[in-house]
Order: structure tokens, then C-alpha cells, then sequence
């Protein structure tokens, strides 16, 4: 059941504030990059030239800089690995995960609904 902006208000009342952390968090999160990353981990652990092909577009300075400020957040999990060569892989951790059980719904909407919403944004 969708929640209604009164309700988000009363219970977090300072969330439309310029200085709440929302406005961070959904900076981080949010950006193309950031769920195109999150998305991408919600598949499992991944190591960095996994990413970089999973995610088309994306150079090798933005996935890096994403995952640092995933991994900040605490969403992404950065496990390496004392080896010749050095493995380094990535994960969701725990608030990940759950933060990937409301950003899949979102990902399927917009997969649904893009052409028809960039096409009739391109008409007008």
C-alpha cells in the first residue's frame, strides 16, 4: 500500500527540509548511476569488470565514485581479497537489500512505463 505524503510528513516531518539527510540519501540513490549499481548488486556479488559490463555506459570514474558513496552509505558491501592478482568484489548489505525490495517495484514501473513516457515527452 502506497504511503501518502500527509503521512510522511507527520511521521518524518523534517524530510522536505533543505538540511534533512533525505535530500542526501536520495541524491545517492536515486541518481541514474546509483540504482543502475544497486540494481545490478541486487543479482549477487559482483566483482568491478562485472559491473562495468553489466551497467552500459558508464565509465570507469563514475562506477568507481558510486560505489565509494554506496559503499559510504553503507548500501554496498566492498570485500578484498589478499591474492595475486587482488579480487575485489561487491555486495548489497543488509540495508541494501532492503532498500532494493522497494527500489524493484520502482525499476519495473519505469521499465513499463518509459517508452510511452519518453515518447509522449518527445511529442510535445
Amino acid at each position: 500500500m502506497a504511503v501518502s505524503l500527509a503521512e510522511i510528513r507527520e511521521s518524518h516531518a523534517a524530510a522536505f527540509s533543505a538540511a534533512c539527510p533525505t535530500r542526501v540519501v536520495l541524491d545517492h540513490v536515486m541518481s541514474k548511476w546509483g540504482i543502475l549499481v544497486l540494481l545490478t548488486l541486487g543479482d549477487g556479488t559482483a566483482r568491478w569488470g562485472e559491473l562495468r559490463r553489466g551497467i552500459d555506459g558508464i565509465s570507469e570514474k563514475m562506477l568507481a565514485t558510486t560505489l565509494k558513496t554506496l559503499e559510504g552509505d553503507g548500501l554496498v558491501q566492498r570485500t578484498s581479497y589478499p591474492e595475486v592478482p587482488p579480487r575485489v568484489e561487491y555486495a548489497l548489505t543488509a540495508l541494501g537489500h532492503d532498500l532494493m525490495l522497494r527500489l524493484g517495484p520502482l525499476m519495473e514501473w519505469i521499465a513499463v512505463h518509459a517508452d510511452q513516457m519518453v515518447g509522449t515527452a518527445a511529442s510535445d
